[in-house]
């Protein structure tokens, strides 16, 4: 399938086919995370027509935002980047880009009404109208965001390896990607690459883990952290007809624009969340397998260290010891699946 294609039809499901999110004939596009409490308040004053065509499959919002530029690749109509705004207050920015000019227009007609919601004297979203794949042609330009989050779009891409790049282009140094995507444990046969439902509700564009691992690599981010995995119930039975036997998953990940080792390794550090972020007082959940006690020591490798030191992070955070003498591998592996046959959060993500 060329690009062209892929694009044409991504760009004709979300503008014809989907008028809401009561159109999806599947829950991929719409199994989200559990909002955290922080959120939920916020989420439920976002204007309902927004809310009422919002595809995505986690919430990929991180913390510390305040005075950051967030980029949102696929924004739609604007659910997370108006949340965002009120995150990063009236000195931070939110860019959303998206190439489908039905959802922009919703979003750039509520942009008023979340400025005047969130008491802000101008507004600081920014919706622009382009391909995730080509960020220079919405002249966002190297080293310049903070943070890039994406929520249940970059399946929909059929060039991941570009967008990925231009991730990584456009962040700053310490900067962070955090999204929430569709995953496969395999994969996907070619047939269904092309079937234009399977590909708007998700399915047919969803990333093997395995290959996203190693997209990653070659790119030189030797380790990303997963937040969150939850399996996909497809909840169709034509549908899970096509798929046989693949199983799906909605993954929320985060990855660091960082020079960081691609194992694990142990040089006696430890870190000591201060629980100074306001949103989070009692613990910061880096990844799945490293929740930080506010107060409470913890030893860590050197990857796990750069990223709450070398990051926006840094001063919510102290690190005792560097890396002038190393002790080998650290084993910070996930607690096992008890299942042995799910494809669960222990088994993609980080190096360690």
């Amino acid at each position: 399938m060329t690009s062209d294609t892929r694009k044409t039809d991504v760009e004709n499901y979300y503008s014809e086919v989907l008028t809401s999110s009561d159109d999806l004939q599947t829950t991929a596009c719409c199994t989200e995370d559990s909002l955290p409490n922080y959120l939920r308040t916020t989420v439920s004053q976002i204007h309902p027509e927004v809310l009422s065509r919002f595809y995505g499959c986690g919430s990929p919002i991180p913390l510390n935002l305040s005075g950051a530029t967030v980029l949102d690749l696929g924004c739609g109509t604007g659910r997370d980047c108006f949340t965002v705004s009120k995150l990063v207050g009236p000195t931070g920015r939110v860019i959303g880009v998206d190439m489908t000019e039905e959802q922009l227009s919703v979003a750039r007609k509520h942009q008023e009404f979340h400025q005047n919601l969130w008491g802000f004297s101008q507004p600081n979203t920014d919706f622009r109208s382009g391909v995730i794949e080509d960020l220079k042609s919405v002249d966002l330009a190297d080293n310049s965001v903070d943070v890039v989050i994406s929520n249940c779009v970059i399946n929909l891409s059929s060039d991941k390896e570009k967008v990925f790049s231009e991730i990584f282009r456009v962040l700053k140094p310490g900067g962070e990607l955090y999204f929430s995507d569709v995953f496969s444990d395999r994969r996907i046969p070619e047939q269904l690459q092309k079937d234009k439902v399977m590909v708007g509700e998700c399915l047919g564009g969803a990333m093997y883990t395995e290959d996203f691992r190693r997209m990653l690599f070659k790119m030189g981010i030797a380790d990303y952290r997963v937040i969150s995995t939850s399996k996909i119930d497809l909840k169709n039975e034509a549908i899970e007809a096509q798929a046989g036997n693949i199983n799906f998953y909605s993954i929320t990940i985060r990855a660091f624009k960082l020079d960081i080792e691609d194992r694990c390794e142990d040089y006696g550090q430890i870190a000591l969340y201060k629980g100074t972020i306001p949103e989070a007082p009692n613990q910061f959940v880096l990844d799945d397998h490293h929740t930080f006690e506010t107060g409470r020591p913890m030893a860590v490798c050197s990857n796990t260290a750069a990223m709450v030191r070398d990051t926006r992070y840094k001063d919510h955070f102290e690190i005792i010891g560097d890396e002038s003498q190393h002790f080998g591998l650290f084993d910070c592996a996930p607690i096992q699946s008890s299942s042995g046959n799910d494809q669960t959060s222990e088994s993609v993500g980080s190096c360690c």
